[in-house]
């Protein structure tokens, strides 16, 4: 349970980092880069979800 919570903080970071990239390529108009951080975002995004629906599912079981 530990590394799951320890791969939540990372995914969060990992997410906020994608966003400040993206915002500061988008200031700094360069699109392509901006459009690759927005791209990994997303997938963070969709890990963080399975890995919560992950941890949801094995408190219902207990």
């Amino acid at each position: 349970m530990a590394f799951k919570l320890i791969l939540n903080v990372l995914y969060t970071i990992g997410l906020v980092l994608c966003a400040f990239v993206a915002y500061q390529y988008f200031m700094a108009k360069s699109y392509p880069v901006m459009a690759a951080a927005i791209a990994v975002g997303l997938v963070v995004v969709f890990l963080k979800i399975r890995l919560l629906k992950d941890v949801r599912n094995s408190q219902k079981k207990v």
